[in-house]
């Protein structure tokens, strides 16, 4: 079934009068993995009316306030997940919604991980896409190189470039896999 096909059946369940609204997307998920690759979890991007909402249910993570962002690979290899590359950031502007001069399109903010290590939230990316949709405001993220989702040790603190002093890379998940042409 053809991407066109997909947003078709999307669209059409939307104009059919349900109250929920439907995902725009097909919604792509991801392996949490933390640095010792080891899996601890997913997440899950659906484009809707308001962006991209980003789903994620995890476990084994430190308890407390992380960053977290996109990067600009879809990759979760290398030594601190350093294949991820830097935040996703394709105009160019200087990190964190604080900043007078930024942010990134890949700057999420934090999320509170619980005392048990779990970490089940919803973000909703406004400034992202997965897929273009006429009209619709947002960059599209589904490119050559993908796009990673990437917890870090610290929290972020919305201000600081390039990363908000937010710290090593403990977890990555790729939510947006690269192009095959």
């Amino acid at each position: 079934m053809s991407m066109r096909h997909l947003l078709g059946l999307f669209s059409a369940a939307a104009l059919s009068g349900c109250a929920t609204p439907q995902p725009r997307s097909p919604a792509p998920t991801g392996q949490l993995v933390r640095f010792d690759h080891v899996a601890i979890g997913e997440v899950r991007m659906i484009d809707d009316q308001s962006g991209s909402r980003i789903h994620i249910e995890a476990t084994g993570l430190p308890p407390g306030v992380h960053g977290v962002h996109l990067h600009a690979v879809g990759r979760c290899d290398g030594p601190g997940f350093a294949a991820a590359g830097p935040h996703w950031n394709p105009t160019h502007r200087q990190h964190g919604h604080d900043n007078p001069a930024g942010h990134h399109e890949g700057d999420l903010g934090n999320v509170s991980v619980d005392p048990d290590g779990g970490l089940h939230t919803d973000l909703i990316a406004t400034d992202v896409r997965l897929l273009a949709a006429p009209g619709e405001k947002g960059r599209v993220i589904s490119d050559a190189d993908g796009t990673s989702f990437i917890i870090h040790a610290s929290p972020d603190d919305e201000r600081t470039d390039p990363s908000g002093n937010s710290g090593d890379r403990i977890a990555c998940a790729i939510v947006a896999p690269p192009l095959r042409g």
